[in-house]
């Protein structure tokens, strides 16, 4: 039987306009209890240029803290789930979290950022029924499972940073 995997706790405040979800933290992450800790995952390359500044040399409290003062928040779709390895397409059992919930208590929220197809299938279900008062953008994963070089999925990250600078939401949404 494989074991059980957790998610981490959401990493937002009061601020957060920008809200990224991934599906499930991989074994890396797991083990190091940071989010995205793999070395090739681009997460951190992809999603410095919405934070204003290269988030790569920082230490991850200082990642966190960056993301927090640009208005970014950082959970994932999945809460708990049955999985051997990191690849999302092993995903068992799958328990999702309160997205609704979470965005129910960020009052500046505009828009939820979803990193992959996975994070955004799950999420999309999720929110289901729901009227969101923010926009929903499909991302391409920042994993090193997902082949596509961190050239060709930079232009579609950047345009978050019009999110957290204040612009229309709306103009980057993806459904």
């Amino acid at each position: 039987m494989t074991a059980r995997k957790f998610s981490f706790p959401p990493v937002v405040d009061q601020d957060v306009r920008l809200l990224v979800l991934g599906s499930l933290p991989g074994e890396r992450s797991l083990a190091a209890q940071r989010y995205y800790a793999h070395p090739q995952n681009q997460f951190w390359q992809l999603i410095s240029p919405a934070a204003g500044r290269d988030l790569v040399p920082l230490p991850y409290a200082d990642r966190l803290q960056a993301l927090l003062a640009a208005h970014i928040g950082l959970w994932d779709v999945v809460a708990s789930a049955e999985r051997p390895g990191s690849t999302d397409a092993a995903l068992r059992e799958v328990e999702p979290h309160d997205i609704g919930a979470l965005a129910a208590t960020l009052p500046h929220l505009r828009a939820i950022a979803f990193n992959g197809a996975t994070a955004y299938r799950h999420g999309m279900r999720q929110l289901a029924g729901m009227a969101p008062g923010f926009a929903v953008i499909a991302l391409p994963s920042s994993s090193p499972l997902h082949t596509v070089g961190v050239a060709r999925k930079l232009p579609d990250w950047q345009r978050l940073a019009d999110i957290v600078e204040g612009g229309n939401p709306s103009q980057n949404e993806t459904q």
